[in-house]
């Protein structure tokens, strides 16, 4: 890889190492303005978190370029562009926005640039849209919700109502979910998709929900929208006679307590909560906190992910885009999240999924882990990985 010399956070991240050794240059590309800005930073005190506990003897210097996706396809893709052919990265790490990771999908592939996604989860882009250059470390659509599934069924749950943003992450989530649901022999009384971004009354479909004959509500709403649902389901008084179920997006560590009280109570599943008994995890909590004053949501994780693929895949023996991008498909270590692994027919990640209830704690809302569901590869989904051309 080619010796740069600049830098990262606006100015350099080198993490000093001997001085006869490569620079990779990183193009971190990510939300840093927008609705979507608090995960950027997430993602990006995660990342380099990262590479403060696993570059020190990788070899190489880490160099990275930031620059903002403002949350815009086109303004991804112009700044996507700007890094490979101007800045001329190494690699690139990022990407919350689904819309963005379709929208720069080709020319990544086509320049043969290596793409850690350290957010986006659309599924087509490890399935049908896959790419020998674009390797998935944080989660897919259906991944996160599949396990769900059979597990409500198993608890005896027997009818659901689910609810969902209408767009395209909302219907994933919530068919992934109510395909194992109805496998298992649950039965989906009610589907509602709420248009996306626009909602502010939730009641008329709390309404059908609480009408509906379900034993318990589904659902996947994040950000702003999982705030509010919250807060109003619990002022609607359902909580106290239909469970809330949900993605573990809807009450992420990142806003749960602007939620309050109202989470309590709710049961969600996701790839990683900051309560995870393990010594790696409990090493990274306290190692976020000590530098945010907060404990890390899942975004941070993936991004602290991120850079040990990146990491593991240079102590590998990689040199060039190509030996990169091959190097991460073949990365598994155990991590704060657990095991982890890349499936090399899918470059998506395998991870253990957890189920848990948000409680109250000593210091405010925290998570109790219920039970720890297997990691699955996700179906192929039309995806045929060519191989990297050297």
């Amino acid at each position: 890889m080619k010796r740069s010399i600049l830098a990262a956070l606006g100015l350099a991240t080198g993490l000093a190492l001997p001085a006869a050794a490569e620079d990779i240059k990183v193009g971190l590309l990510l939300p840093f303005s927008g609705v979507y800005a608090s995960l950027g930073g997430e993602i990006e005190t995660g990342f380099n978190l990262g590479l403060a506990d696993f570059a020190t003897d990788a070899g190489v210097t880490f160099e990275i370029v930031r620059e903002d996706t403002e949350v815009s396809p086109p303004v991804g893709l112009a700044k996507t562009r700007k890094l490979i052919l101007q800045d001329e990265v190494d690699v690139l790490v990022g990407i919350v926005s689904s819309g963005v990771l379709g929208a720069v999908r080709d020319f990544v592939d086509g320049a043969g640039v290596p793409l850690i996604v350290a957010n986006a989860g659309n599924d087509e882009a490890t399935g049908v849209a896959c790419s020998p250059y674009i390797t998935r470390m944080s989660f897919s659509n259906g991944q996160v919700n599949r396990p769900m599934g059979t597990w409500m069924a198993e608890q005896g749950i027997g009818k659901v109502f689910t609810l969902a943003p209408d767009y395209a992450a909302g219907r994933q989530m919530i068919e992934a979910f109510a395909e194992t649901y109805t496998a298992a022999g649950g039965e989906i009384v009610g589907q509602e998709y709420t248009p996306f971004q626009k909602t502010q009354d939730f009641g008329p479909y709390l309404a059908q929900a609480s009408a509906s004959g379900a034993d318990a509500v589904f659902v996947f709403y994040a950000g702003g929208e999982a705030i509010a649902f919250v807060k109003q389901y619990d002022s609607f008084g359902l909580n106290e006679t239909l469970p809330l179920y949900g993605s573990g997006f809807l009450t992420s560590p990142l806003y749960v307590n602007a939620q309050g009280e109202a989470a309590e109570g709710v049961i969600t599943a996701l790839h990683y909560a900051p309560t995870i008994e393990s010594d790696a995890n409990q090493a990274f909590v306290a190692a976020y906190v000590a530098e945010t004053g907060r404990v890390p949501s899942e975004f941070a994780v993936q991004g602290y992910d991120a850079a040990r693929a990146l990491v593991e895949a240079v102590q590998s023996g990689a040199t060039d885009r190509d030996s990169l991008a091959n190097a991460l498909r073949q990365v598994n270590f155990d991590g704060p999240r657990g095991a982890l692994r890349i499936d090399p027919a899918t470059n998506n990640v395998i991870q253990p999924i957890y189920v848990y209830e948000t409680v109250a704690g000593e210091n405010g809302l925290t998570q109790r882990v219920i039970a720890q569901l297997p990691a699955e590869a996700d179906p192929v989904n039309g995806c045929v990985m060519a191989p990297v051309s050297n």
